[in-house]
């Protein structure tokens, strides 16, 4: 471990030109994770008969859903911080894309055939939000990493909650729900694109584009949300 900090330093401690590589690198991976997942989303839901699979999944106890994704999100990100090699860190990429892809399937579906235009909006908001965050982090250059026990309480609380609204039934979480989390999201992803800047190793850019974009997705799951409820009540 010693030898691989010393050949590959943490972002900071880089060259210029090294840790510039590194951040083009880990933002050009963000943006095919992005494309692809999209990519993966508009195959899946022109798929014929889509409209079964989406209802057998609403099916599915969502607590079930969450425990299935939270272990195969545990997954991918181990295999992206692999030592090794390359090869196995883009595999965790690839399932934490597919799994996304898949997990969204029933709330795009309902966006795309009763909400029109939801989809793209809440995309462009999402895009909106990320840019204007990492800006704020490249700009100030200032280090976020004080966030982490924040996050990591109220990830704890979003998580209890959510259980308690499986387990209770029929319990909404609501457009104040949908707001904190992308509160709380935006937290997420001023503190992944600090450590960006700071704190991951060089040879980390799958890692790294990995967390972002499991903020970007989330963040973009719950503008979607809030961009519906606002349509429904028009």
């Amino acid at each position: 471990m010693s030898y691989a900090m010393d050949y590959y330093p943490i972002a900071a401690r880089a060259q210029p030109n090294v840790r510039a590589a590194f951040i083009r690198r880990t933002y050009g991976h963000l943006a095919g994770a992005v494309l692809a997942f999209v990519a993966l989303e508009a195959a899946l839901l022109s798929l014929p008969g889509i409209e079964n699979f989406v209802v057998n999944m609403t099916r599915v106890s969502w607590l079930l859903v969450l425990v299935a994704f939270m272990a195969v999100g545990w997954i991918a990100e181990r295999l992206a911080q692999s030592e090794a090699g390359p090869g196995i860190q883009y595999l965790g990429l690839a399932i934490y894309i597919a799994a996304e892809a898949v997990i969204f399937l029933p709330l795009l579906y309902i966006a795309q055939h009763f909400f029109p235009g939801a989809i793209t909006t809440a995309g462009i908001l999402t895009l909106a939000i990320f840019g204007g965050l990492t800006m704020t982090v490249f700009v100030t250059r200032r280090d976020f990493s004080f966030l982490r026990p924040i996050l990591c309480i109220g990830s704890w609380i979003a998580l209890g909650v959510i259980v308690a609204a499986v387990v209770m039934g029929g319990f909404s979480l609501g457009l104040f729900f949908c707001f904190a989390m992308v509160a709380l999201i935006s937290g997420y992803i001023l503190y992944y694109t600090s450590n960006v800047l700071h704190y991951y190793r060089v040879d980390r850019h799958v890692a790294a584009s990995l967390a972002l974009f499991a903020s970007i997705a989330t963040l973009f799951w719950y503008i979607l949300q809030i961009v519906m409820a606002t349509q429904s009540r028009d």
